[in-house]
């Protein structure tokens, strides 16, 4: 029996007992499945540098899967990049087994179907510049293996997060990160640990190859879309910090350049058309951008 589906004997009782006594247990369960992803972070690690070399050109895709809840973690974290990395919509790929209805829920019999895996991402047509992340608790979902072993098979970067060693989607990525959550409170309930541990893996991996990507400036969100009074806030403030300007000025940056990096580089005395060509040469770097800069153009600037 695989560890996320055994019954601990520990939680057996569990009905019977207090709403306190019930909420620490689970309390504990999560602090078990956070600390249970520190003895994966070197490979974490590893799979992180290895998707920002895949990444770093202009066409490279990231590409999630997954089946149930662990897809829709998956999900969730894919569509958080647009808005606080500016990463282009055109090179993000969600496969979710099923696809995801909210009147209906979610598919469970589709996880068992490798085939339709296959063909999804081979729709995709996937190579050597793509990254494909497989998301599974148990490492045993058939649809998501097979996107996982299509997308390797056609040359893309492939990356497991699963709480089983030797599952069948550890065997067949290239770059496998588990967290051993165990046993959970409610018996194969993986939503709980497992789910907490992949939803702190997602935000590592995507979070840590973004910042070595470029997309972030010092500790900011420099690529945050001003899609609301917030965010347009946010923004300004980090133009203001960026490019030493009071927020009056940065607010008016913002008007004329519509984000934060055009706007930092045009305080810095760049034209737009400027603006635009060293984020190209920089791959949107903005430190990049800024350093390359000429100097009589870039002094201005003190970031």
């Amino acid at each position: 029996m695989k560890e996320t589906e055994a019954a601990a004997r520990r939680f057996q009782g569990l009905d019977g007992w207090g709403t306190a006594e019930v909420l620490e247990t689970l309390w504990s369960g999560q602090s078990r499945a956070v600390a249970a992803c520190l003895p994966a972070l070197p490979a974490l690690g590893r799979a992180v540098d290895a998707a920002r070399e895949r990444l770093a050109g202009t066409q490279g895709r990231l590409i999630y899967a997954g089946a149930g809840s662990a897809g829709a973690l998956a999900a969730l974290d894919a569509l958080e990049l647009p808005g606080t990395f500016g990463w282009p919509s055109t090179r993000l790929s969600v496969l979710l087994a099923g696809g995801l209805d909210l009147a209906r829920g979610l598919d469970a019999g589709a996880e068992d179907d490798a085939g339709t895996g296959r063909a999804r991402v081979g729709e995709l047509h996937p190579g050597a510049a793509d990254v494909v992340l497989g998301v599974s608790a148990s490492g045993g979902s058939a649809f998501t293996v097979g996107v996982v072993e299509e997308a390797r098979r056609r040359g893309s970067l492939t990356v497991a997060i699963a709480s089983v060693d030797g599952s069948p989607l550890v065997a067949a990525a290239e770059h496998a990160v588990v967290a051993h959550t165990g046993a959970e409170v409610i018996a194969g309930s993986t939503r709980l640990g497992a789910g907490t541990a992949q939803k702190v893996v997602l935000n590592l991996f995507s979070t840590a190859v973004m910042t070595g990507l470029g997309l972030v400036f010092d500790n900011m969100m420099c690529n945050v879309r001003p899609d609301n009074a917030k965010l347009r806030q946010r923004c300004i403030t980090i133009i203001s910090r960026i490019a030493g300007v009071g927020e009056p000025a940065a607010a008016d940056a913002l008007a004329r350049h519509g984000d934060i990096p055009r706007a930092v580089l045009g305080l810095a005395g760049l034209s737009p058309a400027d603006a635009d060509h060293a984020l190209v040469r920089s791959g949107g770097n903005l430190r990049a951008a800024l350093a390359s800069a000429p100097k009589e153009k870039g002094e201005t600037c003190p970031r």
